[in-house]
């Protein structure tokens, strides 16, 4: 081989290990595989591509150890879990009353709500575990708001109202309604802790850079609520364990402890209280 084709050759070698290095450095570090950086990374991935279940789990492997993401992960988490329990106690709901409607068959409709009010009640659980960690924030300051904006929209779900009255739907249906129901919760949950419920425009431009924050009051009422709302899966109707009603109900009043009092507070602290009430006359 002469020197002139071994020069070629050499060269030619150069170029392809640099343009390698190049493609392998040009994307983000991956992280190790099993730290907090790892799951933070690996729960933007999946939240972006609309992987809620994955999402959820990547926060819930956040949230088993302190680290440097812990204060950015709990809004997050609070927001997905919430965002889900909502997501299944609304499906539930039309189910439950397809199981009236559809008296010739209700079985399929009941299994389905008790089913799906299970699945919101695990959801629940993991917000309320949330909660315990973000309430020792200092309130004084904003809340971050770290990710992205979800997919989804917050249009109600037309399949709902078929449910509703009874119609029974194919299980590969039933599967994409779910997912679906989920993604609407988690929009609407997001939509609600940046103080702009069912606003998307106005909660899309406040997330568009993907870390952003809200002040404390704002993102604390959205909490409040969603434990008063998430308290109602515990009800006499419903799962029937009024231990875990009284729970929600106390950590929704604690919530309300850590803002300043407005109307939006006051008559939220009302609702609390009269489902207080209501659970101890039965």
């Amino acid at each position: 081989m002469s020197d002139a084709n071994r020069l070629f050759l050499s060269l030619t070698a150069l170029i392809v290990a640099m343009l390698i290095a190049t493609s392998c450095s040009s994307g983000p570090p991956v992280a190790q595989m099993g730290t907090p950086a790892f799951y933070w990374q690996a729960a933007n991935e999946t939240f972006r591509a609309g992987d809620y279940l994955k999402t959820a789990d990547h926060l819930e492997e956040l949230f088993k150890k302190q680290s440097e993401f812990s204060e950015r992960a709990a809004p997050w988490r609070l927001v997905v879990t919430g965002g889900m329990a909502k997501g299944y106690m609304e499906l539930a709901d039309s189910f439950e009353e397809g199981s009236r409607a559809n008296r010739a068959n209700p079985t399929p409709f009941r299994r389905n709500a008790a089913d799906l009010r299970t699945m919101a009640a695990r959801r629940a659980l993991q917000f309320a575990e949330t909660f315990r960690e973000f309430v020792k924030h200092d309130h004084t300051k904003p809340v971050p708001l770290a990710f992205g904006f979800p997919s989804g929209t917050t249009a109600p779900i037309q399949e709902l109202g078929r449910i509703a009255t009874g119609v029974p739907l194919p299980q590969t249906q039933i599967e994409s309604i779910q997912r679906r129901s989920i993604e609407r919760g988690i929009l609407r949950a997001t939509t609600a802790a940046v103080g702009a419920l069912d606003d998307v425009a106005k909660a899309q431009s406040v997330l568009q850079a993907g870390s952003a924050s809200v002040d404390h009051d704002t993102f604390g009422l959205a909490v409040a609520t969603m434990l008063y709302e998430q308290a109602q899966l515990f009800g006499r109707e419903e799962l029937d364990m009024p231990d875990r009603l009284k729970l929600f109900l106390d950590q929704a009043t604690e919530a309300l402890k850590s803002m300043k009092e407005t109307k939006e507070t006051k008559e939220l602290a009302a609702k609390i209280q009269k489902t207080l009430k209501s659970a101890k006359e039965r």
